[in-house]
Order: C-alpha cells, then sequence, then structure tokens
C-alpha cells in the first residue's frame, strides 16, 4: 500500500490535545490522525449498516410468529 502526504488545517486548541496525545502514546500525529481517520470510517460504517437493517426492518417488520420455532429450540439457561 502507497502513502500519500497531505496537508490539513487544524485549530490550534485541538492540535495541543493531539500532541498531547501523541506524546503520552509515544507515536507520531501521522500515526495518531490515521488512527483516528480509520477509527472514524468504521464507526460510519457501522452506522450505515444500522441505518440500513433500520430502514430494512420498517419497510419490512417482524411478523407475530415469524421466530418462534428459532426461539422454542434455544436453551437460555433460566428455568
Amino acid at each position: 500500500m502507497s502513502a500519500k502526504t497531505i496537508q490539513m488545517t487544524i485549530d490550534e486548541a485541538l492540535l495541543v490535545d493531539v500532541d498531547d496525545v501523541v506524546d503520552s502514546l509515544g507515536t507520531s500525529r501521522s500515526a495518531f490522525i490515521r488512527a483516528a481517520l480509520e477509527t472514524a470510517l468504521r464507526s460510519y460504517r457501522i452506522q450505515k449498516m444500522d441505518e440500513r437493517h433500520e430502514r430494512g426492518y420498517r419497510l419490512h417488520p417482524v411478523q407475530p410468529g415469524e421466530f418462534d420455532d428459532l426461539q422454542a429450540g434455544q436453551a437460555w439457561g433460566v428455568e
């Protein structure tokens, strides 16, 4: 995988916070920001999947009795 150098603008106060964390982790700004972006992208993808699932259940709600066979076969450990 090749890397590209980018230029970005960041508020000074945020940069101070980033530098504090970077120092405490013993990493670089670049590594920290890459990890933060990966986390943000993962969160975005999960949010989009949740929205898709919600839309699907709204369009096709669970019908009464739809999962009765599945639930009857499960052991919940409660007596």
